[in-house]
């Protein structure tokens, strides 16, 4: 599937989370991500993301797409 991911997180979980998004996608601007990916994946990334991230300050948006085609 294709994702896009979008995230605000606290200044002081920027790098972790960049580290973390860097590891599954591609990067495209300042904190949003793209690429092809498959669920157990997506699974892991966002399993890993919620063991430092705040849920009461921070902010985590995926958009799922099957296909990269249906986006333009």
């Amino acid at each position: 599937m294709y994702v896009i991911l979008v995230y605000d997180v606290n200044q002081q979980r920027v790098a972790k989370m960049l580290k973390l998004c860097r590891r599954y996608l591609n990067w495209i601007q300042n904190s949003v991500f793209e690429g092809e990916i498959t669920e157990v994946k997506l699974k892991e990334l966002v399993a890993e993301a919620l063991k430092f991230i705040d849920p009461n300050e921070d902010s985590i948006i995926i958009f799922k797409s099957r296909n990269v085609r249906w986006l333009d």
